[in-house]
Formats: C-alpha cells, sequence, structure tokens
C-alpha cells in the first residue's frame, strides 16, 4: 500500500506532519510493501482556498491513502472519488502515524 504525508520539509519518516493537505510544501509517499520513500513537492501549493487539485499536488503520483493534520471538505471529497482514503494524523511524525495505521488506530 502507497501512503502519503502531507509534511512541513523532507526529514524522510522523521518528516512533521503538516497541519493542512491543500497548503503542505510537500508529502512523503511510503510504500509498506517495499519500504521505499519517496518526496514530492506540492504542485499545487498556490491554489485558491477551497480549490485544491488532489492529482495536480500530488504530481501525479498515486496513493492509496492519505494522511493529514488538516484538510477541506472538496479535497477529501477529490481524494475520496479517486479511491483515496483519508485519514486524520494522531501523531508528530510520518513514522508514529504510519505506526498508528498499520495498527488501525487512524480515524
Amino acid at each position: 500500500m502507497k501512503v502519503g504525508f502531507a509534511v512541513q520539509t523532507d526529514e524522510g519518516m522523521g518528516s512533521k506532519v503538516y497541519n493542512h493537505f491543500g497548503s503542505s510544501p510537500a508529502f512523503i509517499i511510503v510504500d509498506t510493501a517495499g519500504k521505499d520513500v519517496v518526496t514530492v513537492n506540492n504542485r499545487d501549493l498556490n491554489h485558491v482556498h477551497g480549490a485544491c487539485n488532489p492529482v495536480m499536488a500530488l504530481d501525479g503520483k498515486s496513493v492509496d491513502a492519505m494522511v493529514v493534520g488538516g484538510i477541506g471538505a472538496g479535497a477529501i471529497n477529490k481524494l475520496n472519488a479517486m479511491g483515496i482514503k483519508v485519514y486524520a494524523a494522531a501523531a508528530l511524525t510520518v513514522k508514529d502515524n504510519l505506526d498508528l495505521l498499520r495498527q488501525n488506530k487512524l480515524e
């Protein structure tokens, strides 16, 4: 499974989850099967509030789930329509949230 995380800066698995999907400077994508970690700069950073384009933001990269500190209803609906589950971060870092996701402890 590929899991995306909205982050402020690229610090790998120690990156802190950012508080809002649409204005996140970057995304960390973790392939849980292969353990690969990729960083993608937000290609839709300068969008009008409420008009976020998740496909553009992720630079066309595919994910199965997204973990965020905050996200608007429009972006949630767009991600869900693409088959992407959205989870609320419950810890500070990518690593800790990934551990919680594996334990089914994220909403």
